[in-house]
């Protein structure tokens, strides 16, 4: 591979301090090398954190979203690389490559297993911080939008410049571009529009070589592969290209909370006949939680109704009242508003000012454990009834189920047509989550999610078991940490989150890594 010239530096030694001695680390020599291809010692302190460094700690907590994973025993990285040059870059992968540390790519930080910035072995952390360019063209309808952005930085950036285009990405704010679109990306606009990797119309990626790849450049291979299969897996993706879709000036949003007492179950009994059939200008969602009852002292189980309608209420309420009358919907439910704010209204966030998208700590940090399933058949009542009676355990105080409807576009798309596989034939997707603030209770709030979605394996897809690659779940099976994984040890995890399309991304991956630099659980 080919390098820009840098100017040489003065030889770096790099010593840590261990009880008063100064002993030589086996990664100078990597450190060392890298700053050797920076262009100056004022840009290495802004480039290379190393566990001396004052901001070492706070570059790696800063996009640390799951704190189950920024415990004093959870392993570090030797150093973090926060390239500000796309030769920064390569270099870090040359030389990662050369001395034997594991790359873990990290973009918002969200990776609910913690995969981009925690390894069991020698690692390196790559995080693109810095690449965060949102550059939005109306006239083309497309956006260059680098990695290290945030979805709240990309649609702050498209509602500067039109009221009348969005992108059907996730509604969490503070989610890194780079791990959303290279696993799926499914959000309100999904049943209108598809995934936020429907919309990938081009990408720049640096490969295990330090090659620099667009669409044409690494061809229709590749490009499927980093649309849905993890972009991660298969090299650095720095920014990606993506068309825009049109949304009316006004959409409707509106909640309907419905607790046990209130027959919640049974309406979202009949929610699940209705959902997915809505016309694809309605996105439905049910939230389930345990709240506290109307009696004092007791608790009970809601399950909030939100939809997203794009038009006006006028027309929302007549289609609720025809389709799914049992739901009650009144026009107090209901709020009109512009596209970028129902963002924000999902997201639990006031919907002014708009701003606060661009603020990556707006969000509570918490220790979490999430799991995902997909429906293909409506559950039974005394299946939801077992289902919610769990969410009056002790363990549920701060625990969520957030189920989406799918159908509409999602129908009309083959499960082949990207590595992201769940498409025609899904009711609906249920991401389970549970929270904790005492790490030492980790172990029981693990166990209570795990015992839930073992009572949902009756009414979810089977063979697989599907599961959402955005949501890493290493209870279905992990890679080994040394050493080589078979395709059939592979497969156990492997088919569950992409079905039928993990052999061809396993053939991709062959070809592009064949050294397996770019590898994690």
């Amino acid at each position: 591979m080919k390098f820009l010239q840098f100017s040489v530096l003065p030889f770096l030694i790099v010593i840590l301090s261990l009880n008063g001695a100064t002993l030589a680390h086996p990664y100078g020599d990597f450190l060392h090398c890298l700053s050797l291809r920076i262009s100056n010692s004022s840009t290495i302190s802004k480039v290379i954190y190393t566990q001396n460094n004052p901001s070492y700690s706070s570059v790696l907590n800063a996009s640390i979203q799951n704190t189950r994973f920024s415990t004093p025993t959870t392993p570090k990285p030797y150093a973090i690389i926060t390239p500000r040059k796309t030769s920064h870059v390569q270099s870090t992968i040359y030389y990662s490559k050369n001395h034997g540390f594991q790359l873990r790519i990290r973009s918002g930080g969200h990776d609910v297993e913690g995969v981009s910035y925690v390894s069991q072995v020698p690692f390196v952390i790559l995080d693109l911080v810095n690449f965060q360019a949102v550059k939005v063209d109306t006239k083309n309808e497309v956006v260059w939008v680098q990695s290290g952005a945030t979805t709240g930085e990309l649609y702050y950036g498209i509602a500067s410049k039109t009221q009348t285009l969005d992108f059907p990405a996730g509604i969490c704010h503070t989610i890194g571009i780079g791990g959303h679109l290279s696993g799926g990306g499914f959000g309100i606009l999904g049943r209108k529009y598809g995934l936020a990797a429907d919309h990938i119309i081009d990408a720049k990626l640096i490969d295990a070589n330090g090659r620099i790849l667009n669409r044409k450049s690494m061809g229709e291979d590749l490009f499927w592969a980093i649309r849905g299969g993890g972009g991660n897996t298969f090299g650095v993706i720095l920014a990606w290209k993506i068309k825009l879709v049109p949304v009316p000036p006004v959409v409707t949003v509106f909640t309907v909370n419905k607790n046990l007492e209130q027959n919640a179950t049974k309406i979202f009994h009949r929610w699940q006949y209705i959902a997915h059939k809505l016309p694809n200008d309605l996105f439905t969602a049910v939230w389930i939680m345990k709240v506290n009852s109307s009696q004092v002292g007791k608790k009970t189980v809601q399950a909030g109704f939100r939809g997203m309608f794009l038009g006006g209420v006028d027309e929302l309420i007549p289609l609720i009242q025809h389709e799914f009358p049992e739901l009650g919907l009144a026009k107090e439910n209901c709020t009109q508003m512009n596209w970028v704010q129902s963002i924000l209204y999902f997201g639990g966030l006031p919907i002014q000012p708009v701003e606060i998208l661009l603020n990556r700590n707006a969000l509570p940090r918490s220790s979490l454990k999430a799991k995902t399933d997909f429906v293909k058949e409506p559950i039974p009542e005394t299946g939801i009834e077992g289902f919610m009676n769990m969410f009056l355990e002790e363990e549920a105080d701060f625990a969520i189920t957030m189920i989406e409807a799918f159908g509409g576009k999602m129908d009309e798309i083959q499960e082949n047509e990207l590595p992201y596989p769940h498409r025609a034939g899904i009711l609906f997707e249920s991401t389970y989550i549970v929270q904790w603030t005492n790490e030492e209770d980790a172990g029981t709030y693990i166990n209570w999610i795990r015992r839930l979605y073992s009572y949902m394996a009756s009414y979810v897809s089977k063979s697989p078991r599907e599961a959402y690659y955005n949501y890493k779940d290493l209870d279905l099976g992990t890679n080994n940490v040394n050493g080589y994984t078979s395709y059939e040890q592979a497969s156990v995890w492997g088919l569950k989150y992409f079905k039928n399309n993990f052999k061809r991304l396993v053939q991709i991956k062959t070809m592009i890594d064949p050294m397996n630099l770019f590898r994690n659980e």
